[in-house]
Order: structure tokens, then sequence, then C-alpha cells
């Protein structure tokens, strides 16, 4: 029996893609792996429908025990935590969005990194939140005893920036929400018909409206299209927005684009019944995980040709050139006009998402653990 640890304050207040890969990784693991003790480190807590998986019998959460700790939530995430996991004696620890403590730690250690972005982009981020996340990232890599990489691509950055050691990563691919794996009920459905007040076609866009998201191309794509059908975009909203809503309004599509802001992550199944197909053409992913949403649960995906998309949509998706608002269209005009080809994507893409099932993965991190924890003890021991 091993004592686990995570850095869970993403599995608690991030409802995006690395919340969902948190609370994935938590909730398979302490569910085909029950025999260990699981502890939760977050800075607060608090129930809803997608922390069911805090309720296991064999899962401890602790949250700052300390004023300063409570006051100053990162400090303690990084440094006052460590009497409390001193208390709690692990074998591992699990850093599940790319950091680990700044504090010494008598255990284990592993790191999820997901992307590094901010150095293969530059452009998209602030200046100073680049300093930060390369920081984070550089001591989670040098730190960690074993790094999971959550795609191909992601790994070929951790050795083109940091140097490591190819060895020390394992390329290990997330899964996606079990809520993707069945059909959503007739009533989920008719709520997201009535609330959204979807037409008759329409395209959906998922993830936060950022510019490396590239939804403005999307848009541009529009007046290509069958003027009946429209776009929802689903995600979080930035001043990109802005952007996306001007190019609307000067193609004179702005009546055929829904901006949805922070929509409830568990009618999304719902959505994908209704749609035509998923749009997620970014520019760059360190996954994609919309992209194995929409293959899982059954939806036409066009995504980009570039970076990891091509390892999560493989053989089933349409990939499109992210930068030709033409080529967007063409392929969405595909989906639209030919049902045949709908049925194919649709067949493949559930062939191709058993690849990615949540216990499959759970097995595979599980085994990354043993051999961090058997390679640290061996190093206590010399």
């Amino acid at each position: 029996m091993y004592k686990i640890g995570f850095d869970a304050k993403r599995a608690f207040k991030n409802f995006g893609g690395l919340g969902n890969y948190s609370r994935s990784t938590i909730s398979s693991l302490t569910r085909l792996f029950n025999y260990n003790e699981y502890y939760l480190y977050t800075p607060e807590y608090r129930k809803h429908p997608l922390h069911k998986f805090s309720e296991m019998s064999n899962i401890t959460i602790r949250k700052p025990a300390d004023f300063i700790g409570r006051r100053f939530p990162w400090l303690w995430r990084s440094y006052t935590l460590k009497s409390q996991l001193k208390n709690d004696t692990l074998d591992l620890w699990h850093g599940l969005s790319g950091e680990l403590p700044l504090c010494p730690l008598d255990a284990a250690r592993v790191v999820t990194i997901h992307d590094l972005i901010f150095l293969r982009y530059p452009g998209f981020y602030k200046p100073f939140d680049r300093f930060i996340y390369r920081k984070k990232a550089a001591h989670a890599v040098k730190g960690a005893d074993k790094i999971i990489a959550i795609s191909k691509q992601t790994a070929d950055d951790i050795v083109e920036f940091f140097g490591t050691d190819r060895s020390k990563i394992e390329v290990i691919y997330q899964g996606c929400d079990p809520q993707f794996y069945t059909k959503a009920s007739e009533e989920l459905i008719e709520q997201a018909r009535s609330k959204y007040n979807f037409p008759k076609r329409f395209i959906v866009a998922m993830g936060t409206v950022e510019e490396r998201k590239n939804v403005a191309n999307v848009v541009k794509a529009l007046p290509k299209l069958p003027s009946d059908v429209k776009l929802y975009c689903f995600g979080k909203w930035t001043p990109y927005v802005l952007n996306v809503n001007a190019v609307a309004e000067r193609l004179g599509v702005k009546d055929r684009v829904v901006m949805v802001h922070d929509a409830d992550f568990a009618i999304l199944p719902a959505v994908y019944s209704l749609a035509e197909c998923l749009i997620y053409v970014s520019h760059f992913e360190g996954f994609g995980i919309p992209v194995l949403e929409g293959i899982t649960y059954g939806i036409p995906v066009i995504t980009s040709g570039g970076s990891s998309m091509l390892e999560a949509g493989g053989d089933s998706a349409l990939y499109a050139n992210p930068d030709s608002p033409s080529d967007i269209a063409d392929k969405i005009e595909m989906i639209l006009s030919s049902p045949t080809l709908k049925h194919s994507m649709i067949e493949r893409g559930y062939s191709h998402a058993r690849n990615f099932r949540n216990d499959k993965v759970a097995e595979r991190v599980f085994a990354v653990y043993k051999d961090a924890i058997d390679n640290y003890n061996k190093s206590k021991n010399i």
C-alpha cells in the first residue's frame, strides 16, 4: 500500500482542461487502485457535482492548517505545506498541473507537463507570465523523478527547451471525462436546446476564446457556408472575444455567432448531440482535449493538422489549415453535405477513442508511480 499525495488545487478550482485532467486522474486511480491512501492538497474545497471523487473513503483532503497558509495559498502550496507533508509520510507526490512545491519533499516526485506553449509561442503570453511559467516548469522537470508528458509533442518540447533526458519522460495520453462515454439523456438534450435556443443546424467551437484558439478564422469561414448554419462558441472569454465580435460584425455574420461564457460542463454532451460538428482549429496545443471529447462522444471533429492534435484525432478527424478560413469552410461543408462521411468519422472516432479510456491511462500512470517509488527508495538506501 502506498500513500500518494496530489497537488489538487485545479481538481477543485479549474473547470477546464487542467481541472478535467486532475479530476479524471484522481478518480480513476482511487477507484482502480483503491488499496492505497490518497491525499489531496488544495487551498480551497467546496462541494460541486464534478467533485464526487472526493467522497471516496481512501481520500483525505488537506487544506492550509494555519492562518498564513489560508491567507497566502500560493505560499502554502510552495513552502509551508511541508509540515503537513512530513506528518502524512507520503511515498509519492504527483504535481498534476506542471508544478512541484519549492520546499523539500521526502517522497518520490512525479509531475505532469501538459504543454510548453509559453515557450513555443511566447507572443501569446505577457512577459511576466512567461517568466513565472518558465521558472515553475524548469523547477518541475529538474526536480521530478519521472515526468509524464500528455503527448509526444510535449515530450519533444521538454527535451528541446530544457535538455531533459528523454528516459525520464513517459508519454501518457490523457483521457476525458466519463460523461462523454454515453449518450446524453433526452431530458438533458431538451434542456440544452431550450437554454441556448439552438437552430436546426449549427457548428460548435470549444475552448477558451483566446488568440491561440483561433476562433476568428472560424468566423471568417461562415460567409462561405449556408446562411442557416450558426456558430456557437463555448468557452471562457478573454479580451480576444472583442476581436472575434468585430470580425463577425465586419463580415455581416454577427447574428450567426453565439458566444457562451463558462457553460456548465455537464451539458456539453447534449450540445454535441445536437451540433453538426465540432471545430477546434487551435494554432498549438499540448494535447487538445476537446478533440478527444468529441470523437469519444460521437461527433465529427475538424481540427488543425499541427502539434498534438494529430495524436488526439488520429484518422477519425478532418484536418484543416488553421490559417485558411477557406479550408476550414471546405472541411465543414464536407461534413454538412455528406451523411456518409459524417457516419464514417463517428465510427472511426469511437475506435480511436478506446486508446484513451481512463482505466488504461490510470494503469500506465500507476506503473510510473511504482517505478518512481522503487527508484527513490533504492536511492535512499545507497
